[in-house]
């Protein structure tokens, strides 16, 4: 009998061994040789670097300082690199001392080898690894580690990407179903828990919890003295900052990037660990942020926030009060427009019909009851300022008025690395050469999870501040002087007011003569005796290393006497001699077109420069209005198709072959006679 059940025992034993084995083991060990770092070498070695003829790398120029009619700063406020946890698991090695490095122009390499390098250094950066994963790691060279400690280290240290998703699953949870008679793509709130200290896997055990939470300012004192050791005025100014990352199912987003003013700052980085919202982020943050510490936070991802982010929902399930409002008005003048994880302008179908909505796009509007996955109302940056146009009306202030910046987002140490023909990919090893960015996807997968699909080249943050010190470049953030690029380097000026000389537009040395106007991220006030519409006077040069320019377009968004919000795209300035057509409001094809074998573009089409001075025709004093610009760049190669062509293949048809670069500025708002009075 005691054979019997001893027979049985070991029999169980086995098929629990197999079951760990295949369901597990088999597919941790087909990770690593498909995405680890160990096998990177391999497949870069499938590549050929040498079939492209790409631009040489240029010196920085540093600007004149102080200049009180602003120079032009180049840099980067989203970046991770081996410290945050996820960074790790994806095989990144590099650290922030080498992202430092990097933004000033110093050549590294990606984990298979791919050499990265700036085209240009940066002049600012901001290193914002997750909060979250701060002292989670701290101990784990220590001696005298339980087994289970050692083990959880070793875990949470293994580079492997199915580590990282089954670790982030758990967390996240699975999107569930809404209430199909709810309206689609309209946020449907969810009350939801925070995690706490001790979830990560080695701060667990009792005394690991606190040693985490010690090790948590111990890492953040870290962060502070390199930002401290990097820090260059006029050089390279090293902004201190984090992210906070709380999640959502389906890979969702609702994470905000925490930027200081300098290195006055609280003891801790508050984590989603610590705040389960925003508000209580901003609240925390001003209680520990005393004498001359100040700080902004920048949403990003809102195209993966599921409709959360631009709602009048916290995380947690919580509704916003006015106070709320005021305190999300102080403390979030920006959002991030465009990274690596997609546009976040404008999706169409979704409240917005212009065709350039579809630029690197791939979410579906939602269908009643969907959740997550999909493109809501509320999950996109231009549907936000007309939800603030919406709260003004409702509130007497806007809380949305926030200005555009561009970044990476990028776990590889390299901030700024945004050239098409440059691209290293996103994530580690996972991306670490052109055969592992074009892997195919698995069966069914939806366009959001795919590297070549989902993934752009991430882009730039542009200010306009007397002097590159973390002074000059934070007040130029928090005044909204900033614009956004996909990644080249456009200089771009945006005014308005009411009595903008066209003359100015001779001499670009001529605008310091610019009087009464504000610009880009201001709030315009009509005064007496101004009549009729105000001007809007633009000014764009192309980056000297990429593509001209083909095209200016004005955004308009208002609200009108019912509460209903609109949008309106025309263009307003067009290259080659070209006149925008009447009827369409849009400027004829000039013809620019890209080999699609060496990605060399036609030089001999678009502007160097575009300007014009605009005034809106449907212009109402009644109406409260935004305006925004985007400059559009003759059509270039996308990522992919630079990847083709090193692996000797078509471009890849999940994508298009081409893209077409731009800038978008901060808006300008114009605020309706009836709240001016």
């Amino acid at each position: 009998m005691l054979k019997k059940i001893g027979l049985g025992l070991f029999v169980l034993l086995l098929v629990a061994v197999a079951l760990v084995w295949f369901r597990f083991v088999i597919p941790l060990q087909e990770a690593a040789d498909k995405f680890g770092p160990e096998t990177a070498a391999r497949d870069y070695a499938l590549q050929d670097n040498g079939k492209l003829n790409l631009p040489t790398s240029q010196p920085a120029i540093y600007p004149s300082a102080p200049n009180p009619n602003q120079n032009l700063y180049w840099g980067e406020l989203h970046v991770h690199t081996k410290e945050s946890f996820d960074a790790t698991l994806f095989g990144t090695t590099l650290g922030i001392e080498d992202a430092y490095r990097f933004a000033k122009g110093e050549v590294l390499k990606a984990p298979g080898g791919e050499v990265m390098q700036l085209s240009r250094p940066l002049d600012f950066v901001a290193i914002t690894d997750h909060a979250e994963g701060f002292g989670t790691r701290t101990h784990c060279g220590d001696e005298g580690l339980s087994l289970i400690e050692r083990g959880a280290c070793r875990l949470v240290n293994t580079p492997n990407p199915m580590i990282f998703m089954t670790l982030s699953d758990a967390v996240r949870g699975k999107a569930e179903p809404g209430d199909p008679s709810e309206p689609a793509g309209v946020y449907q709130n969810k009350s939801r828990e925070g995690l706490k200290h001790g979830a990560f896997p080695t701060c667990r055990s009792d005394p690991g919890r606190d040693r985490c939470q010690r090790n948590t300012k111990t890492d953040w004192q870290r962060y502070v003295r390199l930002a401290d050791e990097y820090y260059e005025p006029g050089i390279l100014t090293t902004l201190i900052g984090y992210e906070y990352s709380p999640g959502l199912p389906e890979q969702g987003k609702h994470h905000r990037n925490v930027i200081f003013r300098n290195n006055i700052v609280p003891e801790r980085a508050l984590s989603s660990l610590d705040v389960s919202n925003a508000i209580d982020l901003w609240r925390g943050l001003e209680a520990g942020c005393t004498g001359d510490c100040d700080f902004l936070t920048i949403p990003h991802n809102p195209n993966k926030a599921w409709g959360l982010m631009y709602s009048r929902y916290t995380w947690d399930g919580k509704e916003y009060g006015e106070s709320d409002w005021r305190l999300r008005q102080k403390r979030e003048p920006l959002t991030e427009i465009f990274q690596i994880k997609g546009a976040q302008e404008c999706a169409l179908g979704v409240g917005a019909t212009d065709e350039e909505c579809a630029f690197e796009q791939v979410f579906d509007p939602c269908e009643a009851g969907q959740t997550a996955g999909c493109a809501f109302e509320t999950s996109f940056v231009r549907q936000g300022l007309k939800v603030g146009l919406e709260l003004e009306r409702e509130l007497g202030f806007n809380p949305m008025q926030n200005g555009f910046i561009a970044a990476t987002d990028s776990h590889n140490s390299n901030p700024g690395d945004v050239e098409e023909w440059d691209f290293p990919g996103p994530a580690g090893a996972v991306t670490s050469s052109a055969f592992r960015r074009l892997r195919p996807d698995r069966p069914l997968q939806p366009a959001y999870k795919s590297n070549i699909r989902f993934n752009t080249s991430g882009g730039l943050a542009a200010v306009w501040a007397p002097e590159n010190t973390r002074e000059a470049i934070f007040d130029a953030l928090a005044r909204r002087e900033t614009y956004a690029t996909s990644g080249p380097r456009i200089s771009l000026r945006f005014y308005a007011g009411w009595q903008i000389d066209e003359t100015l537009l001779q001499d670009p040395n001529e605008l310091a003569r610019l009087t009464k106007v504000v610009p880009m991220g201001g709030v315009l006030h009509r005064k007496k005796p101004e009549v009729g519409a105000p001007k809007f006077l633009v000014w764009a040069m192309r980056d000297y290393m990429d593509a001209p320019l083909q095209r200016i377009q004005m955004i308009k968004g208002w609200i009108d006497e019912d509460g209903e919000t609109h949008e309106k795209v025309v263009d307003i300035a067009c290259a080659d001699n070209l006149a925008v057509d009447a009827e369409t409001g849009r400027c004829p094809d000039n013809g620019a077109r890209v080999d699609l074998a060496t990605c060399a573009f036609n030089a001999d089409k678009g502007a160097p420069e575009l300007k014009t001075v605009w005034q809106d025709p449907d212009y109402d004093t009644e109406q409260s209005a935004f305006y925004y610009v985007r400059v559009l760049m003759n059509p270039t190669c996308r990522w992919s198709t630079y990847d083709a062509i090193r692996l000797g293949r078509a471009p890849d048809s999940r994508v298009p072959p081409i893209i077409r670069e731009r800038a978008w500025t901060s808006p300008i708002w114009v605020r309706s006679r009836m709240l001016q009075n």
